[in-house]
């Protein structure tokens, strides 16, 4: 069957790859497992029509009977399997699981050597059609279980550091070529559902490895896997911990290699378990701080001492932490060296701190000069830190009880009061604040500090005074102070003050005085300052900016001006001018054109400067090209003038002022103090009204095709002498057409420009302008045509050049139209209508003639044809209508002299055999000539002319067609008659009608002759005897030539009179 599948796949590979075919594949055997053990074969499907799930259906074959199939289970039928494995499958020993819709794999919970065979995994069709491979199958060799792991169960008792070393015999006795594994493994006692901690393992690639955590022992030798014998494998662990102590047991899986290559795990055992306890060495420790008393005074000294009691102290790694109400104080680590916190280093560099390790277990904190905040909770934080034989680090901590401090502080009772010149100050003046203390009983210092009014911000350090009258700016205003604008004052014991001249606006805010009183304490040589007493003072100082009223504002009397007009924009500044505070000023400008929608994002360029050092600075946009922009200023600063002379489009868009207030510092520096700016003023300059005229009368021009074509253009008047002027001439062809067509456009500048109608049309070498005057154009269509014909008219454009030299366009103004009608020649074409009867006799000709009295042109040609017109019933005698009549083509002669190039095709093509003559007697003479009538060109004959004429392009076109009047030819035909068969012989002919005359005369004259004479003789002798004579006259012959009219023989009588 699997033969079958694979001709049947090459075969659809050969019919085409475009074809998609089925293919199921298993895994590759044979597979080899030992009895009792979790076999799983994957059984995968493709090339089936996407979107359908595939079912799949195992069976296998014994090698006893391959033919004979045993179904096992499927996805499909429940009830699939065999009564064999039906007890398997039910109680779920065998299933399948499904991995994806095209992918499965088979499980034997636990397989049975009777379970030795070949497994097919078969997929049912879903594709309407067969295409492809619908099984595949693989062996499976069921093998016996020889792999054995022993240890002896034993419970073992250690102490922390000790030495344990366990073995595991381990051994198979498999025929196939098979690989061991074996490791060690630690189950924790305390939680059996946790995972094993793995010790050490020897990998079926002869790889030893080892667990995270004994990593770090086993490289440094403290943890050994050694293979004593050829089954003994031997544990060995040094340095034993607590953390050791569980079951330990041994577990080894004997490996076999896959026809894949891969390897498969048959089987795994496990040894009896070893109970391992390790009895810990004792490491604990604690803690106690102590002091003499918990109350003190300000000033005094505190020692807090901290005591580690444990075992072997000097051996072991201990740090102390000195903690203060969660803040730390200093940290003395297994070194000895201390380290500060934040809070304390200044205090230990004045030597009002100790911190030092007076014993192995004994640490000390010393505070030199209590403080009323150093009162609260003391605690002493010990950590001892282990290393591990992994060479890790543990850390234990414990922490002392708290320990409360408290500290008195000394008693002060000192007021504070601040008063100022004024709460509300000019810019500029000064600003003089007192700080006035009272219910001193030490020496005091003061310290200036600033904020705004709303105390938003942390204070500012304006100045200090020390307690022996020293005074400190802060860096923020040393600078200042040093140009003698600030000034703090020691005025009295108790009275202090501050002074800030030239007041600034940023100078307006609280000011606070704080006053702290001192006390001195310690002794000789260690005398030191306390400070018991602190009070604070504020006032509100506000300063009245000069920017408060400073605004600027812009105007102009002419918003809107002509090309070449001039304007003035004026920028007024208020308040008046100060000296000490000047303005600098700046006109601005945005050309027209460059605004965005939004009016503030437009780019504003400076063009005119007033310095407040009375400097006047041209910005990077010119108005005027710089010539005819003038600017000025009043002598109070306030009014700034801008003129603008001659103004153009440049100078078109929006005036904006601003104004700058400078302040001159301290330093002689100087500092914007505000910045205003003007409200918009909208500039227009507009181009001049236009007085553009066009002469608008409309006419008609009528004119004969091939004739020459004038249309004028006159402008009547025009705005500027300086004017100059485009002219664009349109044509308009028909009414109701979409738009008018563009001839010619002669620029200003005399250039001409021909539009697309004129190339269409090819008109470029027909049509000409001419500009006769400054105001006068003319347009000529040379060679006019029929298709010329339309509605002529122009437009002018007026330009103007602008004060900076560009020109624009100021005006359109368009002329009357002019209606031009070309017409072809007048139809003049008449052809004879005479209508003629002609019969004619079998083989004779039939002559038919067409005659032109008269045509439009002396160059006219013409085309001629000849019709004839049969009817269906000649033998009728009556009347054939219209509709019984059939035309035919008889000949046809073109205007180019061609035959057969007429408006028909002839039935009969001319040739040396041709019946037809054709003559042209003159250029309005033609004659066709029918040699040899038949029968069948008995009908109603007529010509039909054509008339034609050259156009202007040289392109014949047809003028007029007229037909002539009809000949009605009758063709009678020969009946077989002595008279038929004589006059259709000529020989014959001649034989009887002439020869026989000319015998019978000379006959008779002969015979009149031998009478006469006889007579003669007779009447000589009758006379002689009185009878009469006879008197006989010439024959009158006559004869006609033609068969028709036989020759005729008469004697005019000569009787005797």
């Amino acid at each position: 069957m699997a033969t079958g599948a694979l001709l049947l796949l090459a075969c659809a590979l050969l019919a085409g790859g475009a074809v998609a075919q089925r293919v199921v594949t298993v895994e590759s055997g044979p597979l080899i497992r030992t009895e009792g053990s979790h076999v799983t074969i994957w059984c995968n499907v493709t090339g089936y029509k996407e979107g359908v799930e595939q079912d799949f259906e195992w069976s296998m074959y014994l090698a006893a009977a391959q033919d004979r199939e045993i179904r096992i289970v499927s996805t499909a039928q429940p009830n699939y399997a065999y009564a064999v494995y039906a007890p398997r499958v039910n109680s779920k020993e065998i299933f399948v699981e499904r991995l994806s819709r095209d992918s499965a794999v088979l499980h034997i919970s636990k397989v049975q050597a009777g379970d030795q065979g070949l497994f097919e995994c078969y997929t049912p069709n879903t594709d309407g059609r067969y295409l492809g491979s619908y099984s595949a199958r693989t062996n499976l060799t069921v093998i016996a279980d020889s792999l054995t792991v022993t240890a002896p169960v034993q419970t073992l008792s250690k102490v922390e550091g000790d030495t344990l070393q366990l073995t595991c015999e381990v051994s198979r006795t498999t025929v196939q070529h098979t690989h061991l594994s074996v490791g060690w493994y630690l189950r924790s006692p305390e939680d059996a559902t946790a995972p094993p901690q793995e010790l050490v393992t020897l990998s079926r690639d002869f790889v030893l490895r080892s667990g995270g955590p004994y990593r770090q022992r086993m490289a440094a030798g403290d943890l050994r896997l050694d293979k004593t014998s050829a089954t003994a494998y031997r544990l060995t662990i040094h340095k034993l911990q607590p953390m050791d102590q569980g079951l330990l047991y041994c577990q080894a899986a004997e490996w076999i290699q896959d026809a894949d290559g891969s390897w498969f795990a048959m089987t795994r055992k496990q040894s009896d378990k070893t109970q391992l306890r390790i009895q810990p060495t004792d490491r604990d420790f604690s803690i106690q701080v102590s002091t003499e008393r918990r109350s003190f005074t300000a000033g005094e000294p505190l020692e807090l001492r901290c005591t580690i009691e444990a075992q072997n102290v000097p051996e072991r790694f201990f740090s102390v932490s000195w903690v203060f109400s969660s803040s730390p104080v200093a940290v003395v680590g297994p070194s000895a060296v201390p380290v500060l916190g934040p809070d304390y280093i200044t205090r230990e560099a004045a030597g009002h701190l100790t911190v030092r390790k007076e014993s192995p277990n004994v640490h000390l904190l010393k505070l030199q000069h209590l403080r009323p905040e150093d009162a609260g909770k003391y605690i002493c934080r010990v950590t001892e830190r282990e290393k591990t034989p992994t060479g890790d680090f543990i850390d234990r901590s414990k922490r002392s009880r708290n320990v409360q401090i408290t500290v008195q502080p000394l008693k002060s009772n000192i007021t504070v009061a601040l008063s100022s010149n004024s709460s509300e100050v000019l810019e500029g003046d000064a600003i003089l604040l007192t700080c006035s203390v009272q219910s001193t009983t030490g020496p005091l210092s003061v310290v200036w500090h600033w904020t705004d009014k709303q105390a938003n911000g942390p204070p500012e350090e304006v100045a200090s005074v020390d307690r022996d009258g020293t005074v400190w700016h802060s860096p923020a205003y040393r600078e200042r102070s040093s140009f003698g604008e600030i000034r703090v004052e020691k005025m009295r014991v108790d009275t202090f003050s501050l002074s800030l001249y030239n007041a600034l606006p940023g100078d307006e805010g609280q000011y606070r005085c704080v006053a702290t009183e001192w006390f001195q304490t310690g002794t000789e040589p260690e005398l030191t300052w306390e400070k018991i007493g602190e009070k604070s003072a504020t006032k509100t100082v506000t300063v009245k900016t000069v920017e408060s009223a400073f605004m600027v504002s812009a105007s102009s009397r002419t918003p809107s001006v002509t090309f070449g007009d001039s304007f003035d924009l004026l920028c007024l500044v208020k308040p008046r001018h100060n000296p000490r505070v000047p303005t600098s000023v700046t006109w601005r400008f945005m050309p027209a054109g460059s605004e965005a929608e939004d009016e503030d994002q437009g780019e504003f360029k400076e063009l005119v400067t007033f310095t407040h050092e009375g400097m006047l600075q041209w910005g990077e946009q010119l108005l005027g090209l710089g010539t005819r922009t003038t600017v000025d200023r009043s002598h109070s600063n306030t009014n700034f003038r801008l003129s603008v002379t001659r103004a153009g489009r440049r100078e078109a868009g929006k005036y904006q002022c601003s104004a700058i207030l400078w302040r001159k510092n301290y330093d002689n520096s100087w500092s914007k103090v505000a910045n205003r700016t003007s409200n918009l003023l909208g500039i227009s300059v507009l181009q001049p009204e236009s007085k553009l005229r066009v002469q608008k009368t409309n006419q008609s021009q009528v004119y004969p095709e091939d004739s020459r074509v004038r249309i004028n253009c006159t402008i009547t008047t025009q705005t500027s002498q300086e004017s100059q002027h485009a002219v664009l001439w349109y044509v308009r062809r028909a009414t109701g057409s979409e738009a008018d067509e563009l001839l010619l456009r002669i620029e200003r500048s005399g250039a001409f420009e021909y539009g697309a109608y004129a190339d269409e049309e090819r008109l470029r070498r027909r049509v000409q302008a001419e500009r006769l005057s400054p105001r006068s154009y003319v347009l000529t269509l040379n060679r006019a045509e029929s298709s010329d014909s339309g509605t002529y008219y122009c437009l002018v454009e007026e330009w103007l050049s602008d004060p900076d030299g560009a020109w624009y366009r100021l005006s359109r103004e368009s002329s009357g139209f002019t209606q031009v009608l070309v017409r072809q020649p007048e139809v003049r074409l008449q052809v004879e209508e005479l209508e003629s009867n002609v019969t004619v006799e079998e083989s004779d000709s039939i002559r038919l003639d067409c005659s032109i009295p008269s045509q439009s042109s002396r160059d006219s040609r013409f085309s001629v044809s000849w019709y004839v017109e049969h009817s269906e019933d000649e033998d009728s005698d009556e009347q054939p209508s219209e509709d019984d009549r059939q035309q035919e083509c008889v000949f046809s002669i073109g205007h180019d002299a061609v035959f057969g190039n007429g408006n028909c095709s002839p039935r009969e093509e001319a040739g040396p055999t041709s019946r037809l003559q054709f003559e042209r007697k003159a250029s309005d003479q033609y004659s066709l000539t029918i040699q040899g009538a038949r029968a069948s060109d008995a009908g109603r004959y007529y010509c039909h002319v054509e008339e034609w004429l050259l156009n202007p392009r040289n392109a014949w076109y047809r003028l007029a067609t007229n037909n002539s009047g009809f000949t009605i030819v009758n063709v009678l035909q020969q009946v077989s008659t002595l008279r038929s068969v004589v006059c259709s012989n000529e020989s014959l002919f001649y034989f009887v009608f002439f020869y026989p005359f000319p015998i019978f005369g000379i006959l008779l004259i002969s015979l009149l002759l031998v009478r006469y004479k006889g007579r003669s003789n007779s009447k000589s002798q009758e006379g002689k005897n009185g009878a009469p004579l006879l008197w006989i006259k010439e024959p009158h012959l006559s004869y006609s030539p033609t068969c028709l009219d036989p020759p005729a023989l008469s004697l005019h009588p000569g009787s005797v009179d």
